[in-house]
């Protein structure tokens, strides 16, 4: 029974965790809100039925409440097959994306009681071994393309359907520099699973993010584009479009476009986490080989997930604390930046796995160290050459330099 009852309870759980995390994580980022701006956040909702407060922790449960017993409005003028359909794609999209990331190494078999009859071992991923798990997760994400597109276009609103357009605009723009992004990974490591990614990371105990600073900065810009998270919230916008594409949704449809915005946020945490920032590695604790017992498995459970959380923490202070770019300059920031940053980034890891052993002679420092010599003039150089063409880049008031009558 392994085969079926496996994937089954890791997808129950995978799914569990994940509504539990996007609704308490909505609580910490308004915690994180009111401090940047100096006011109280949520603290006073509590278990229902009782006065317990308890930090506010009853919040999450009451807005989950609230939009689940909200009218379902559906507007007469809509295309009502698409406005449904919208909501559900993009949210199962975002889901669907987690089935090849790995939460932790494997559960060796010695690990259970043998009267489990479990004789293989246990991988934390619903879907194991898949051979091209990165070509996978961009597979999926970029259906939340249609997600968008279908929201704006159903609304049957002139209004949502710019907001649509301009978002989708942005979305597709910054798949390309996401990919670039993970080229240089993926040359290194030698496979597209994440699960050997991050183990080529444990066996050097160098992370990428020491060796390619350039693609990190791309995939990190990226992400946050592709996440539609502050300063590249153009697609919501809430401040001044009530909502862009979705502005006609309300209930239940308007909180799986907002769970959908929470996931995308995580599995982006995941991605460079397990990409850049070595995965569950952690030097001296974790090890670096296959794990041998419960400990092994629950520190590296735990590391991995401490480290995404620093992540998810960053992009929050970074929504309450950057204003947002114009769309010209997220569009500039994408094409202009982001894509060649990746290009060179590529390259520069791409002369490294031809000559990387003959640089390594030469500057007599291990392997990966050698592309860290490499990697992090690369990023300085690119930057200086960014600053040096655009000369708008070199004023805090962003005008052009162009004086007009």
């Amino acid at each position: 029974m392994q085969p079926i009852l496996e994937p089954l309870m890791k997808i129950a759980v995978l799914v569990a965790g994940l509504m539990t995390a996007a609704a308490y994580l909505v609580l910490v980022e308004r915690w994180i809100a009111a401090w940047v701006q100096d006011r109280l956040g949520p603290n006073r909702v509590g278990i229902p039925l009782t006065k317990m407060r308890m930090f506010g922790l009853g919040q999450p449960i009451a807005d989950g409440v609230k939009l689940l017993f909200k009218e379902q409005l559906t507007p007469s003028h809509v295309d009502r097959a698409l406005f449904l359909a919208a909501p559900i794609l993009i949210f199962v999209a975002a889901i669907a994306a987690f089935a090849v990331i790995p939460f932790g190494s494997a559960i060796p078999p010695e690990a259970f009681p043998t009267s489990w009859g479990i004789t293989k071992p246990v991988s934390l991923e619903i879907a194991p071994n898949v051979d091209v798990g990165m070509i996978y997760v961009f597979a999926i994400g970029s259906i939340a393309v249609y997600g968008v597109v279908l929201g704006g276009w159903a609304s049957n609103s002139k209004y949502s359907f710019l907001g649509g357009m301009r978002s989708s605009a942005q979305l597709i723009s910054y798949e390309l520099p996401l990919g670039l992004g993970i080229l240089g990974v993926v040359a290194v490591a030698g496979s597209l699973r994440l699960d050997i990614i991050i183990e080529h990371q444990a066996q050097t105990g160098v992370w990428n993010l020491f060796t390619q600073p350039l693609g990190f900065v791309v995939f990190c810009v990226a992400g946050f584009a592709e996440a539609a998270r502050l300063p590249f919230d153009l697609p919501e916008a809430e401040q001044e479009l009530v909502g862009g594409y979705h502005t006609e949704y309300s209930g239940i449809k308007m909180m799986m476009y907002m769970v959908a915005e929470f996931l995308h946020m995580i599995a982006a945490a995941f991605l460079i986490v397990i990409l850049f920032l070595g995965g569950w590695h952690l030097w001296g604790l974790t090890g670096s080989g296959d794990a041998t017992g419960w400990i092994e498995v629950l520190l590296r459970v735990i590391v991995l997930l401490a480290k995404v959380m620093v992540v998810i923490l960053f992009f929050m202070f970074a929504r309450w604390s950057w204003p947002r770019f114009r769309f010209d300059q997220l569009m500039d920031i994408g094409w202009k930046v982001m894509i060649p940053w990746g290009l060179v980034n590529f390259v520069v890891v791409a002369a490294w796995v031809e000559f990387g052993d003959q640089a390594s002679r030469l500057l007599r420092l291990p392997g990966e160290w050698s592309m860290a010599v490499v990697g992090w003039p690369a990023l300085l150089i690119s930057w200086l050459v960014i600053t040096v063409l655009d000369p708008t880049a070199k004023r805090s008031d962003n005008r052009s330099t162009v004086q007009r009558p």
